[in-house]
């Protein structure tokens, strides 16, 4: 109860005059939280407290005293959170040179935000903080001193909320336009720590709104909220709305219409929809080849975007031939140093990551991650990517002290950055048990894993590719600590889904074939190793390549195999052509 009515004293007093003449102090919570609008705002029941007025009452004189910009204002923010609101981010929207699609909307913001503080020549501190004032010396917002922003008492917040009358709808529209315009869709470290402040408020904001009653501008900006907190059905549903609304206005072929689409096309590719997120590049691609030539900076970026979907098809070779132009000439356009030649640069070391070029994919990620440092911050979350991709390159060299080194300044950064369970932060926590367990501190890695299994499954799903690695990565735990039927067990589960999911032939599914072959070698089941040993050895192939590391250690796995059933002539042919592959792969 105390947590309720937070402690302030006339809603405490309120409610000791109402329980001793009604009801008992154990039924009084519940009665709170169903009628907590007429328990507050009803004089009758204050009984013969000093207070005399109601708590609604009390805060009603001092609202009609305020000036008409301290009333919009206070009622803005009773559409924010109750904390953390700032002056820094009305100054933003009011100096941002965007402008919202809906015009109308366009002009209510402009004036609530020139009552605040907006003039021709810029913004002005002192006519906000007169507004702050004047709400201040009615007790109805608080500064607090060591985030620099406003708050306003829980009650009070939940209070202002009924002064709103007719216009509510319009005025939650409003200040979610405020949010969305104070900030632009730059990638630069401070872009983001500010956009990860804005998380509550746009929650607050979004509460009864529809996505289609949402400008597009809106909905797309407030969809990148969404995204970098890993939150993609949010996302999603706002970017679905702003393509449609686009669509319809602007037709299907104009350049921002086709933004859209492959903003949801992201969206959809950070939720392991590939084959949606495909579909959607494809139009992008081929559309701005159309209107903006094949050089264009946008179709570029829009090549680049489908060979990363193609390589998380598993589709390496198409994603290769695309990948490599689009670096080489994103380079041409920007230079060596822009941020978005280094986005291009890692995702080609991404795509060397997956075919097992080791060596490639590590030039290339100590030359982005320097070069991020020095353009985005060590904190930013590009260039915690691009450490976690180069611990993933160190564990695949076996430099195992260097990978568990950076995956450690990853995950923790992460966290604090994130939270525990965003899922960029996930990842970095699979990438690091993967570590441990490669070292051989089977129980640390145990242990991780069953912690990011859990969380994948209540953030992503149980079906999520992301999700289905985390089993197979503990079960491959469970297979070192020779735990094998517990092993099989999670792999043949994991496997069903990954071929529903993936297919039959992607490089995550095979790569879970080959381990379950080992473990039936191990629990003695030579045959049905054998039988998946060939099956997947000759799909790594066609997939992967004769010289993939991947195709290599299943051939070195069925040599095993062979020697295991006695077929020592196969097993020594076979070997033999290991070895001779590896020479001439390390050789070229």
């Amino acid at each position: 109860m105390k947590q309720d009515i937070h402690c302030f004293a006339l809603a405490v007093a309120q409610a000791g005059a109402f329980i001793h003449c009604h009801l008992s102090l154990s039924e009084y919570p519940e009665l709170y939280r169903r009628e907590r609008d007429n328990l507050l705002q009803n004089k009758e029941i204050q009984g013969q407290d000093p207070y005399k007025l109601a708590v609604y009452s009390t805060w009603r004189l001092s609202y009609e005293k305020l000036d008409g910009p301290a009333r919009s204002f206070l009622q803005a923010c009773s559409l924010l959170h109750h904390e953390g609101i700032s002056e820094e981010m009305f100054e933003k929207a009011a100096l941002s040179p965007v402008q919202l699609e809906d015009s109308e909307l366009q002009d209510e913001v402009t004036h609530l935000l020139k009552q605040l503080g907006k003039h021709d020549t810029g913004w002005s501190s002192w006519t906000f903080r007169k507004v702050i004032m004047h709400l201040g010396s009615y007790s109805l917002i608080e500064y607090d001193h060591q985030n620099r922003t406003y708050g306003i008492h829980p009650l009070v917040h939940h209070w202002s909320g009924t002064t709103i009358e007719e216009n509510g709808h319009d005025m939650q529209k409003l200040v979610l336009a405020i949010i969305a315009l104070s900030f632009s869709l730059t990638q630069t470290d401070q872009d983001h720590k500010y956009r990860r402040k804005l998380l509550k408020h746009t929650t607050k904001s979004l509460a009864s709104l529809k996505p289609e009653d949402i400008d597009p501008l809106v909905g797309m900006h407030i969809a990148q909220i969404y995204s970098e907190a890993g939150r993609f059905k949010e996302a999603e549903a706002l970017r679905v709305m702003t393509m449609e609304k686009r669509k319809r206005a602007l037709g299907n072929d104009h350049l921002d219409t086709l933004t859209s689409m492959e903003n949801l096309a992201n969206t959809y590719w950070y939720q392991a929809r590939w084959s949606d997120a495909e579909a959607l590049c494809l139009v992008v691609l081929e559309k701005r080849k159309l209107l903006l030539g094949d050089d264009h900076l946008g179709t570029l970026k829009g090549m680049e975007n489908l060979a990363n979907t193609y390589a998380n098809l598993g589709r390496l070779k198409e994603a290769k031939a695309l990948m490599v132009v689009a670096v080489k000439k994103i380079k041409r356009v920007l230079g060596d140093d822009h941020p978005d030649t280094l986005k291009a640069m890692s995702s080609l070391a991404c795509l060397y990551l997956r075919q097992g070029h080791w060596n490639d994919a590590e030039a290339l990620e100590v030359v982005v991650m320097e070069k991020r440092k020095r353009l985005l911050g060590d904190e930013h979350p590009q260039t915690l990517a691009t450490m976690g991709n180069l611990a993933y390159t160190y564990r695949s060299q076996g430099r195992l002290d260097d990978a568990e080194a950076f995956g450690l300044v990853v995950t923790e950064k992460r966290k604090r950055l994130l939270g525990d369970e965003h899922p960029d932060t996930l990842w970095a926590m699979g990438n690091l048990a993967y570590t441990y367990r490669e070292q051989g501190r089977l129980e640390d890695a145990e242990a991780l894993e069953v912690v990011v299994i859990e969380k994948r499954k209540r953030v992503l799903g149980d079906e999520h590719p992301r999700t289905l690695q985390a089993m197979s990565h503990l079960a491959l735990t469970y297979w070192k600590q020779g735990r094998w039927n517990d092993a099989k067990v999670l792999q043949v589960v994991t496997l069903e889904k990954l071929k529903q999911v993936l297919g039959d032939d992607h490089p995550h599914t095979l790569e879970h074939i080959a381990h379950l072959a080992d473990t039936y070698r191990d629990l003695g089941c030579l045959k049905d190793a054998e039988a998946l040993g060939v099956e997947v050895i000759e799909k790594m192939k066609r997939v992967l390549g004769d010289d993939h590391p991947h195709t290599l250690k299943s051939m070195s796995n069925l040599v095993t195999t062979y020697v295991a059933r006695g077929r020592l002539k196969d097993a020594e042919t076979l070997k033999v052509v290991v070895e001779e592959t590896r020479k001439r792969r390390d050789e070229s």
